[in-house]
């Protein structure tokens, strides 16, 4: 049977992206069981609640949503456990030393299958004020009515 080759995406947290400023991006792997590798195939997953933190020099994942495994038996997991992350030991001392700095957080923001092994995609972010958010949508509306009025214009 071949390898899987290529990037599969399969959950997003787009509310991670409005409600915080993303100041660097870390890609990690993830220590899984059988049943959550099986259960993501399936592309069940959610991130909306979770977040990374370092503890005793170690990455860890909190809260992340990765359902059962329907056909799964005693062997099954938790659907919200911690699970660890794989990164070097120069990214976690980077990390740890800017989430200490203040006003830093650590917000998955997409998991996929890369080369047929899980990956998260981290995202080192600081948190957006209400006004910040509307200033955000208002941006984007602009845009989007830019280029309506060019398309609009071209025909």
């Amino acid at each position: 049977m071949p390898r899987e080759t290529g990037r599969k995406v399969i959950a997003q947290n787009k509310r991670a992206r409005h409600d915080y400023h993303i100041e660097d991006t870390y890609e990690a792997g993830l220590v899984l069981q059988g049943t959550e590798v099986k259960s993501l195939r399936l592309g069940r997953a959610s991130l909306v609640d979770g977040y990374a933190t370092v503890k005793d020099g170690e990455a860890w994942l909190i809260n992340i949503h990765i359902p059962e495994y329907t056909m799964g038996t005693w062997t099954n997991h938790a659907a919200r456990r911690t699970r660890k992350l794989l990164l070097h030991r120069k990214e976690i001392d980077k990390l740890v030393a800017k989430t200490k700095e203040g006003g830093l957080t650590l917000v998955p923001l997409s998991l996929y299958f890369k080369d047929g092994r899980a990956k998260v995609e981290l995202g080192l972010a600081r948190g957006k004020k209400d006004w910040d958010k509307r200033q955000t949508l208002a941006e984007k509306q602009a845009k989007r009515e830019m280029a309506r009025a060019v398309r609009h214009r071209n025909r």
